[in-house]
């Protein structure tokens, strides 16, 4: 048996473990031939890779990144080519099933977000046997309660609030930690609450700049005389749009998101007359060594990948639901990302102890 294995999108803490897990058991239970695609789908359009061995994956349990490296923008179906002083999108998926025939490969695993499991389930539709493993920090991939990386992204969040609160206490200012959460605010829900965030703004609720604005001179006039705001970057004022930093011509998604704590501290700051600052967390939530619990379902995950090889139940990915893995269709997580529900528990869990989502919303 050989399998190839890739991990693509943006990094995370765990893959590592992922890969070990997913090398280690297919050699002890299968004598199986690990083959790692460098840097995701760009090394299966341009042959890029090497084989694993046993020895080669022992001791990359704790660190972070990937030992295969990762791209989020080779998209097979949409690959960046320049022509003169143009860039074209062109389908090299072709060449990808040739290059994948070629090696000789029985099974292939991607491990990434919704965008590389949805490449993954194109790839299934034309006949490669693919099983997925559900990777993003921003914890929204359909079909699974959570996803390596989460944890540890949003201890590194909590840590950055609790380092704020010292500060903004000191300085009786109003501090602003933008954390990320393109779409989805998972991130910043679970680390606002875990950090004790005054204000928690997400994308799935736009916010009202006048209602915090309101509570944070009311916190002010009670002597409560510093307030933390926790804001995902994909979050927006009611009939307002997302916060765009800038936009990169040559890539599949040009949109790239930040500064919407920057945009919300100027306008706080003009209406309240409360110094405002803004700590925007970025890539260190993407970094460093993983945590136990991601170094442990980054494991799970690697191995039960093999089981479903095995068992060939292809075109699914991992998924944990209820405690429990199970097998879920890529065709579920091509749908799109998995956003936070308005009555989740943690929502009104928050409310309930004063917290303020930015538009009135109570327990």
């Amino acid at each position: 048996m050989k399998i190839a294995i890739l991990t693509g999108g943006g990094d995370c803490p765990g893959l590592n473990a992922v890969i070990r897990a997913v090398t280690k058991k297919a050699i002890l239970d299968h004598n199986a031939q690990i083959i790692g695609i460098e840097d995701g789908f760009e090394g299966l359009i341009h042959n890029r890779h090497r084989k694993l061995d046993y020895e080669q994956v022992s001791g990359i349990l704790t660190l972070g990144g990937t030992i295969l490296g990762t791209s989020n923008i080779a998209n097979p179906y949409k690959y960046p080519v320049k022509q003169g002083k143009k860039i074209v999108f062109k389908d090299l998926s072709t060449q990808v099933i040739q290059n994948l025939k070629k090696l000789g490969i029985d099974s292939l695993i991607c491990v990434g977000g919704d965008g590389t499991l949805s490449i993954a389930y194109k790839f299934y539709q034309k006949g490669i046997p693919v099983v997925g493993i559900p990777k993003t920090i921003d914890n929204d991939i359909r079909g699974t309660d959570v996803s390596f990386g989460f944890d540890t992204a949003v201890h590194i969040a909590t840590e950055g609030i609790d380092r704020v609160h010292t500060t903004a206490q000191s300085h009786h200012r109003v501090m602003i930690v933008e954390v990320m959460g393109r779409h989805a605010g998972w991130i910043a829900l679970h680390a606002g609450v875990a950090g004790g965030g005054d204000i928690i703004l997400i994308p799935e609720i736009p916010y009202d700049i006048n209602i915090i604005a309101k509570l944070v001179k009311s916190r002010h006039k009670k002597g409560k005389r510093f307030s933390i705001i926790v804001i995902a970057e994909g979050a927006k004022p009611s009939g307002g749009d997302i916060t765009v930093k800038k936009t990169v011509k040559d890539s599949v998604e040009p949109i790239r998101l930040g500064g919407v704590g920057f945009v919300l501290g100027n306008q706080l700051e003009q209406i309240t007359g409360i110094e405002t600052r803004t700590v925007v967390m970025g890539h260190l939530q993407r970094g460093g060594t993983p945590t136990s619990f991601d170094r442990i379902l980054g494991t799970e995950l690697g191995s039960k990948a093999i089981d479903l090889i095995k068992s060939k139940k292809f075109g699914h990915m991992v998924g944990l639901q209820m405690n429990s893995f199970v097998p879920v269709p890529l065709e579920t997580v091509a749908q799109g990302a998995r956003l936070v529900p308005l009555d989740h528990s943690l929502i009104k869990s928050a409310c309930s102890v004063g917290t303020c989502f930015g538009n009135g919303l109570k327990s």
